[in-house]
């Protein structure tokens, strides 16, 4: 069976530090590497992987204002489907975009979707829908217009994740610092409790920071660290005593949430999008309806197993059962397309 992995490219695969949609694609192309597939990853030139590398972007866009994203990202998927007869299939963790060039091959085509970052690109889905092999990331990020041919969660390599069997000192931010995110939302509760705090990840909406995050920063009680890489995330989100996901929106899936969980930290969060998927309440982590609702349950961490957290995203959230599920899809896709063709 031969895959072509088609990731972004604004980031490495895998990222340095911030970029989840290069990061699940770098963890199924290893995975399925190690199945003994013939895998090609269509990535920055930079990325790392021990699959073929198919590279025609020299660095990530985010990482070079030179670059400008519309050219590169058109030479770079242009690149693979000008190739595409010489897969089985192809998987493109790569948005919409790339569904406008499925038109012109027979190669079938499997869309991760990663979460819709506008209803404006809804209309590119709705067009290339049956043709394209939709899969959803979490059953709540399914579109009411769309056919999908699976939900399949995010699995992380849990042995990367080390456990941490004792409660920490602090409480954790870990995501982008944007209003979805529940930055300000972390800040204000840990001034309520008396809790220290660390807030970790990429500021992405600089005049929120400013506003809501930078004013209350001291250094010592509140502290802001930056992007973390992966060498560092282990121990960060295993030292806390629980880590706060207090979002505003629907969130598709939340790779932070099962990854602190892994390191047995339980997790709080607001009950919208995949939360009740990802975290069961009472037993991993608690789900609220409201940030207010938080600084309730934070007297109530002591109850939680901190290796009934590590069970379960071994058991439901790692690399080995995601890589098992696609795999599946891909014999299930690639044995119709053949059927049909015959």
């Amino acid at each position: 069976m031969k895959i072509a992995i088609l990731s972004p490219i604004a980031w490495r695969t895998p990222p340095r530090h911030y970029g989840p949609w290069e990061q699940v694609a770098s963890w199924i192309t290893e995975g399925l590497v190690k199945e003994g597939l013939e895998v090609t990853l269509y990535a920055t030139a930079d990325s790392q992987t021990g699959a073929r590398l198919r590279a025609v972007a020299p660095r990530p866009y985010a990482e070079d204002e030179s670059l400008d994203p519309k050219v590169w990202e058109a030479l770079h998927i242009a690149a693979l489907f000008e190739e595409a007869g010489r897969y089985d299939l192809i998987h493109n963790h790569y948005d919409f975009l790339p569904l406008t060039y499925t038109g012109l091959v027979e190669t079938p085509v499997v869309t991760t979707i990663h979460g819709f970052s506008s209803p404006k690109i809804v209309p590119v889905y709705r067009q290339y829908n049956r043709r394209v092999h939709y899969v959803s990331i979490s059953d709540s990020d399914r579109h009411p217009d769309l056919d999908y041919c699976a939900t399949i969660h995010h699995g992380i390599p849990v042995e990367e994740f080390p456990f941490h069997g004792s409660p920490g000192r602090y409480l954790l931010f870990f995501g982008r610092i944007h209003p979805h995110k529940g930055a300000a939302e972390a800040v204000q509760l840990a001034r309520q409790s008396g809790l220290p705090l660390i807030l970790a990840g990429i500021i992405q909406d600089r005049a929120y920071y400013e506003r809501a995050v930078a004013p209350y920063l001291d250094g010592e009680s509140i502290k802001y660290i930056g992007p973390v890489g992966p060498a560092e995330k282990g121990a960060l989100l295993g030292g806390a005593r629980a880590l706060l996901h207090l979002i505003s929106f629907d969130e598709p899936f939340g790779l932070s949430v099962v990854e602190a969980m892994a390191c047995g930290t339980p997790v709080i969060a607001c009950n919208r999008g995949s939360m009740p998927e990802l975290i069961t309440d009472g037993q991993t982590g608690f789900l609220v309806e409201s940030p207010t609702e938080a600084a309730g349950v934070l007297s109530r961490l002591t109850e939680i197993d901190r290796r009934r957290c590590r069970a379960r995203v071994r058991d439901h959230f790692s690399t080995k059962v995601m890589v098992r599920r696609y795999l599946e899809l891909y014999r299930r896709i690639i044995f119709n397309w053949k059927l049909g063709k015959g």
